[in-house]
């Protein structure tokens, strides 16, 4: 690939929408994303590495997992058990950057604590997440006064007449601010402010041989829920159905699960119907917020030869077995993300929708390779680019796994899932396994019964070997802590 034949990139990356609200499930009204997949490659079964943002958006720069690039939690976090990158890992925006792409970013970032975009390559136009505001003396980071802010604020809050009545979509937590779940905003997040800056980048960028690199990262369709009304408008409650695993009382699954749930069930169902219009018209204002970028993309000229992303760095419960938000339940729905492509210029056959596992650490080296940038050191992920030309790569993984050690609430969890077994080692309860053949939905665990454990030491197996591969170290011999059912060593198992 030349110098001149390399394509612009523009990442346009939204935060905690799932996968089934795009193409080719739809369950959101995305008119320009529909035509958006008509036109690309739509990557349908695409899955993160961690249900919170920081350890999925440092996957996407970095193409490396928690255990390889280090950011294990958010890192704004009291008790955060990280703060930012590993020293050492290296973001793909640092290469682009260094083969000669311009480089742009509004929006968030959520990667680092210690770090701002423009320490990595970027050039930074708005960031609605906060600047670094934790700083090095001798060696160790220091954060000032977090603790102290943290306990002001709840000594703020118990000044406060404690609220014994719930309001529409509200919900109660003593000796916590009450949680507003859903609502109107006409500008919800800053979202809005986000898009107008980068049309405003793609209008008055100078017209150069030089490629560039765009990142543009909105705070939708996050909760709470609030939203535009006239995007609302465009939902009827009375065609909002609950999702079939919402009965799910959760008793064959761990306890933190219930206990997550425990809050939500103060909502009746039709608050739930409402939580799940709220967000899914979050979803078509994010959709609305994409065609505006897209329609400044062809107004300057540049849509032929720029591959446009959209993806997310995680999914939503969005009513599954009656959680919202996201966190440690390990569903599938949590995990599973929209992941679309176009190009032009180079995709051949458009219109495709491939169902092959992709993770969120695949980007780095596709993009790297689209660039002409040479991969020399190890990713997690794989380039995506024989996709986009129509060809199936020679291999391809089975599987998808997850990493996560928690966040605050700390619970060390991994998880595999195949084409026909979700399997879920849980470090502070009992595992999970899942027939997805007979039961997509995890309704019913089947961990605890004899005759499936030797799908159960498999899916171990698999497991403990991609833990070995990315250097993880979730392993102790240790009598109260060696928990799986089957350990480690089952990772060298075909080598016997």
């Amino acid at each position: 690939m030349t110098q001149n034949d390399r394509p612009n990139l523009l990442i346009f990356m939204t935060d905690q929408q799932r996968g089934d609200t795009v193409y080719p499930y739809r369950r959101a009204y995305t008119p320009n994303l529909d035509k958006f997949a008509k036109e690309g490659l739509v990557f349908s079964r695409t899955y993160c590495p961690s249900p919170h943002c920081c350890p999925s958006r440092a996957t996407f720069f970095s193409g490396l997992y928690p255990s390889e690039h280090g950011v294990w939690n958010n890192v704004r976090v009291g008790n955060a058990l990280s703060r930012g990158l590993k020293k050492g890992v290296r973001l793909f925006s640092e290469d682009l950057k260094e083969a000669g792409y311009r480089m742009y970013f509004s929006g968030k970032w959520h990667v680092s604590a210690t770090e701002n975009p423009d320490e990595r390559g970027w050039d930074v136009s708005l960031l609605t997440t906060p600047k670094s505001d934790i700083i090095k003396e001798d060696g160790d980071w220091h954060e000032f006064d977090l603790a102290k802010n943290s306990w002001d604020k709840f000594r703020e809050l118990a000044q406060n007449p404690v609220n014994t009545i719930r309001g529409e979509g509200q919900i109660l937590r003593p000796g916590y601010s009450d949680f507003n779940q859903y609502g109107l905003n006409e500008e919800p997040f800053r979202d809005i402010e986000v898009v107008e800056d980068a049309i405003n980048i793609i209008h008055n960028r100078e017209n150069s041989d030089e490629p560039w690199c765009q990142y543009i990262g909105t705070l939708g369709p996050h909760d709470p829920y609030f939203v535009p009304k006239r995007f609302l408008d465009m939902y009827d409650i009375n065609d909002i159905e609950l999702p079939i695993s919402f009965e799910d009382d959760m008793s064959d699954k761990p306890a933190l699960y219930r206990r997550t749930r425990d809050r939500f069930d103060q909502l009746t169902e039709r608050e739930h119907k409402e939580s799940l219009r709220h967000y899914l018209a979050f979803c078509s204002y994010e959709d609305y917020l994409f065609g505006e970028v897209l329609k400044a993309l062809e107004e300057k000229g540049e849509a032929s030869n720029t591959v446009v992303i959209y993806t997310s760095d995680h999914g939503d419960y969005a009513g599954d077995h009656g959680l919202w938000c996201k966190g440690l339940p390990s569903f599938s729905t949590n995990y599973h993300i929209p992941a679309l492509m176009r190009w032009p210029k180079g995709i051949k056959n458009p219109g495709r929708c491939e169902e092959s596992f992709v993770s969120l650490a695949d980007f780095a080296p596709t993009f790297l390779e689209l660039a002409g940038v040479p991969i020399q050191r190890k990713y997690a992920g794989e380039s995506l680019v024989p996709f986009m030309m129509d060809e199936k790569p020679k291999k391809w993984r089975d599987e998808i796994y997850t990493q996560t050690n928690g966040n605050e609430l700390y619970g060390i969890q991994r998880s595999v899932l195949t084409n026909e077994w979700k399997f879920v080692w849980n470090g502070f309860d009992y595992d999970e396994l899942y027939d997805l053949k007979n039961d997509p939905h995890e309704m019913k665990n089947l961990a605890f019964y004899k005759e499936y454990q030797d799908v159960i030491q498999d899916m171990s197996a698999k497991m403990w070997r991609f833990a070995y591969e990315q250097r993880d170290v979730c392993l102790n011999h240790y009598i109260m802590t060696a928990l799986a059912a089957y350990g480690p060593s089952y990772a060298f198992r075909d080598e016997m």
